[in-house]
């Protein structure tokens, strides 16, 4: 009897610096092993010279070991880390735009709003933006119950996560300066 392995989710946090190209390199990594990238979030980092990607992924443990490796191995990544969901605070934002005519006037769907702790972005003659942040789950379990009501469009960001221990690329960066300085 084979025992089937596990697969998990993990935000893989990479720091490189801000080229042209190097987004594709880092992505090939995942396509060369057949690997869905879930969620996939640019940005600037708290030091303006290093830019960040955070990826999300479902993958088996011994995967996530060999993945990191591979993608510390393109040449302008200074480092990667990955975490468990446990281990990081993350939101994503997303948006949706409703017909004007099915939320005025209509307390149960201004309630609903309400009661997932969103807002109200802006009100047009033939639409309203709503926005929630929140975990995927919670962003979907709106999209659900507006979709009862009408919808125009929905969109959601990608994941924003920091981890909950000190930043380790402050840590690895400093380890690298010690090394060498002697």
């Amino acid at each position: 009897m084979t025992m089937e392995k596990k697969k998990q989710e993990y935000t893989i946090t990479v720091f490189t610096e801000n080229l042209t190209g190097l987004l594709q390199r880092v992505v090939t990594v995942f396509t060369r092993r057949h690997i869905n990238i879930d969620s996939l979030t640019t940005s600037s980092s708290s030091d303006e010279s290093i830019y960040r990607f955070t990826i999300v992924v479902q993958v088996e443990e011994s995967q996530i070991h060999k993945l990191v490796a591979a993608i510390e191995k393109q040449v302008d990544v200074i480092k990667a880390f990955f975490y468990e969901t446990h281990e990081i605070v993350h939101q994503e934002l997303a948006l949706y735009k409703i017909p004007t005519a099915v939320f005025m006037g209509d307390d149960e769907t201004e309630e609903l709003v309400r009661s997932h702790n969103a807002r109200i972005l802006s009100i047009e003659p033939d639409y309203i933006v709503v926005e929630k942040t929140g975990y995927k789950e919670e962003t979907e379990a709106l999209l659900k119950d507006l979709k009862k009501k009408g919808i125009y469009e929905f969109v959601r960001s990608g994941r924003v996560a920091i981890p909950k221990p000190m930043e380790p690329l402050n840590k690895y960066l400093a380890s690298v300066e010690s090394v060498f300085e002697q």
